[in-house]
């Protein structure tokens, strides 16, 4: 679970390990397996039409660039406990919120952080303007927030629980 401020990440022990962890496997293992993808690419010769040598490149790109950015989320992370059981809305915890105070109109999430959840869980960020308008919010509580169209919208919480991972 993270909560994420301008340049700090809050992070469970559990999450933090789990990132770190990551990072671990891609400086280590992962890079010594990708160098030797290239290698064994490279010597099946002319590398301008070499399928294999560019797709084993473009890998390493994309997990170098994860690197830097798990190098830099654990840098400036805070590492905390998961949030109380309380009612109030906060990043950590799983809400049902009820649209325009509909009951038959829900939604359950994750105000957090897609780093660290793997499962099915819809994840809203605390910045986005649903989590910015929830946040600090009671059970019972309405607020409103500006849809991507411009129009507002409504939400009233239903439900608040600490999310267990």
């Amino acid at each position: 679970m993270t909560q994420t401020s301008e340049n700090v990440t809050w992070l469970t022990q559990s999450g933090y390990d789990q990132l770190k962890a990551e990072l671990e496997h891609l400086t280590g293992p992962w890079r010594i397996e990708i160098a030797q993808k290239i290698e064994a690419a490279r010597e099946e010769g002319d590398l301008k039409e070499n399928a294999g040598y560019h797709a084993a490149k473009e890998e390493q790109g994309k997990q170098e660039l994860r690197i830097r950015q798990l190098t830099q989320l654990l840098e400036r992370a805070k590492v905390g406990e998961a949030p109380a059981d309380s009612d109030v809305v906060a990043p950590g915890m799983v809400v049902t919120v009820a649209f325009d105070g509909d009951l038959d109109d829900t939604m359950v999430f994750l105000l957090g952080s897609r780093e660290v959840v793997g499962d099915d869980l819809e994840i809203y960020s605390p910045q986005s303007p649903l989590g910015r308008a929830i946040d600090g919010k009671k059970v019972g509580d309405d607020a409103s927030y500006e849809l991507p169209n411009g129009k507002q919208a409504g939400v009233k919480i239903v439900e608040v629980k600490p999310y267990n991972g």
